[in-house]
């Protein structure tokens, strides 16, 4: 457990659909309190399960479950590394093409009528603004990432890139999937509801409404760019490990990873 204190907290400009939660930055890293449900549960395993992928760690941020104590209260939650180095700052894609043309991305987007259009709108105007190639690629990988782990809240203001000072970009590695697994027990997916049912009602935020058509389009542009290799036995390890939350709470996770695994078998590289 760590304790935090007021002069600790931090507000970001990139907003969540489901509210703000409580954030803190301390000795180099990032803490947040869960605020929904199980945030950062979702944090830790959707981390925890992409060290066994072929991604790079460069790609991806780690989060680690931490209990947090703040004023009178103790949180559950997630911290993790501060990736930046003073250089280089996070800018969301909806403010890097207000800046760039003065105009809401998100707006232009969806006055495109196919998810497979926006897809490629999305990943030119970012490549031509930045000169980041292949940012589709990345968009790809992302978009494979929120939809095995169900991630509702990945919209324009939640999708960055990284710049310095001197105007130069660089990918931004993967972060905040805190609203993954159906984290939000407060509202939109109680506990001891049916998973299954639930699952059928999530939806994407990011170029459509439907998980499976966002990476159908980008996988129809760009290709498959990211392979799983993580087992059953690996996801039951690492919810054995995330202690601070209850098992109910860590075999719902379980349930709803096996399902997904069922259902993206074609993204593993061993038989489940």
């Amino acid at each position: 457990m760590i304790e935090l204190f007021e002069q600790d907290v931090k507000t970001f400009d990139r907003q969540s659909s489901k509210g703000n939660q409580l954030k803190w930055k301390s000795q180099g890293y990032w803490y947040k309190a869960d605020y929904t449900g199980y945030e950062g549960l979702a944090e830790y395993v959707v981390s925890a399960l992409l060290s066994k992928t072929s991604l790079r760690d460069t790609e991806f941020v780690t989060y680690l479950p931490e209990q947090i104590k703040y004023k009178t209260q103790i949180y559950n939650g997630a911290k993790s590394k501060d990736f930046l180095d003073g250089k280089w700052q996070i800018i969301t894609l909806e403010r890097l093409f207000q800046n760039h043309f003065n105009q809401s991305l998100t707006r232009a987007l969806w006055k495109i009528s196919s998810v497979e259009d926006r897809f490629q709108f999305l990943a030119t105007q970012v490549q031509r603004i930045t000169g980041l190639p292949d940012f589709g690629i990345y968009l790809n990988k992302l978009f494979t990432i929120d939809a095995f782990f169900l991630n509702e809240d990945r919209h324009m203001h939640n999708i960055a890139v990284l710049m310095n000072e001197d105007g130069e970009f660089q990918f931004c590695p993967f972060f905040d999937h805190g609203a993954s697994l159906l984290a939000d027990t407060t509202m939109d997916y109680p506990m001891g509801a049916d998973v299954v049912t639930a699952i059928s009602g999530v939806k994407a935020k990011s170029i459509g409404t439907s998980f499976d058509e966002q990476l159908d389009a980008s996988e129809k542009i760009c290709g498959h760019n990211i392979s799983f290799s993580f087992t059953k036995k690996d996801v039951s390890q690492v919810l054995d490990s995330a202690g601070i939350y209850s098992p109910e709470t860590c075999r719902r996770v379980e349930d709803i990873l096996f399902l997904q695994m069922r259902k993206y078998g074609y993204l593993f590289r061993a038989t489940l």
